[in-house]
């Protein structure tokens, strides 16, 4: 039967109660995600989550590139659970998904090898003092908002509706490697049918779009990346997806993975320099949101409360779909309130009328 096939994809995620782990990149490339999340859970949502000053890197990115060894990741995961613990949670949930998948893969590693679990004790023991338990339910913080995406809708704001034309908004997810692909029956929908950002989508009132590319990798790879030599391979994985998706004329994308929101969204305006491309409508980008900036723009949120302008591709054609207010003179003041002046465009831009790049910030 359908319905029982599609159970088999279903994850158990915790409604209340959470213990939240940072993301160490995230916090850089979307510094205003991390808090919209927090607000958006304890303000608008009244669930308890908690975290701790001293939780520290998964070093999942130097477990990704050899740098790392199992050893000493295990000890830093198990230092996370234990902060966890002493915070009074039992449910954990990870702003990362290299981090998820990292949590997952020890917590699986431990369970087929209980060898390692007990060495793993007794590093975390020597070396700090702490003892640990093993989460209840852990869950990546889009997991989260989904399992909550009724209620978002409940209070909305805004729906990811034209407000001009009345039609939903035509919307691209794109779900991270390390979420579905590493692990796939811990993520809603598995590898084959991921579900997690569709999900808030549909709920919020936009319509999901199928293209070719659609679970293709956006390109980051670590490796890809952080080797020089390599980043060529990086950005042409990105270019495959946004030449994919562009003659489906796409409104905007939204992801669950810092790295992959960075890579669509910073890859565009470094294309642009190098070809002349553009792959969004009007001569513009295609703007791309985390899921917080998705789901505190359905809540009414302010967009540079949310920290939108730390986007490469502008985000106010999209706004403007949306028909939310927003400040124009607001998106380049300090968090002072100081004018920081507007950043240098790309030359991309020279030939259009409005300016869908920005250089620097």
């Amino acid at each position: 039967m359908k319905g029982a096939s599609w159970k088999e994809y279903q994850k158990d995620i915790a409604d209340d109660g959470y213990f939240y782990v940072r993301s160490c990149i995230r916090q850089n490339f979307f510094p205003g995600s991390e808090k919209a999340f927090l607000s958006i859970l304890r303000n608008d949502l009244g669930k308890d989550i908690g975290e701790d000053l001293k939780h520290t890197s998964c070093t999942g990115i130097g477990y990704h590139t050899d740098i790392v060894p199992l050893e000493t990741i295990m000890t830093v995961v198990a230092r996370q659970f234990a902060l966890m613990g002493e915070a009074g949670y039992e449910n954990l949930t990870s702003s990362c998904i290299t981090s998820f998948g990292i949590y997952t893969e020890m917590l699986e590693t431990w369970h087929e090898f209980p060898e390692t679990e007990e060495r793993t004790r007794e590093y975390l023991y020597k070396a700090t003092g702490r003892e640990f338990k093993k989460p209840k339910n852990v869950a990546h913080t889009s997991d989260v908002i989904y399992k909550h995406r009724e209620e978002i809708a409940a209070k909305s704001k805004v729906r990811l509706v034209n407000a001009m034309t009345g039609e939903p908004l035509q919307v691209v997810e794109h779900i991270g490697c390390h979420y579905a692909k590493l692990f796939p029956k811990k993520g809603v929908g598995g590898s084959e049918f991921p579900y997690v950002l569709a999900g808030m989508i549909e709920s919020w009132g936009g319509q999901v779009l199928d293209y070719p590319e659609r679970r293709h990798c956006c390109g980051f790879g670590f490796r890809n990346y952080l080797v020089q030599a390599n980043r060529g391979f990086s950005i042409a994985n990105s270019q495959k997806k946004l030449e994919s998706m562009s003659r489906y004329r796409p409104d905007f994308i939204v992801t669950n993975c810092p790295g992959c929101a960075m890579f669509l969204d910073k890859w565009q305006y470094t294309i642009a320099e190098m070809e002349g491309s553009i792959y969004g409508q009007d001569g513009k980008g295609i703007p791309v949101l985390t899921y917080e900036e998705m789901a505190g723009l359905v809540l009414g949120y302010d967009p540079w409360a949310l920290g939108m302008q730390m986007h490469q591709v502008a985000v106010e054609p999209l706004l403007d779909k949306l028909g939310i207010d927003y400040d124009p003179a607001a998106k380049y003041l300090g968090r002072n309130g100081k004018y920081m002046g507007v950043p240098d465009q790309g030359a991309v831009n020279m030939n259009c009328t409005s300016q869908p790049y920005m250089r620097t910030l």
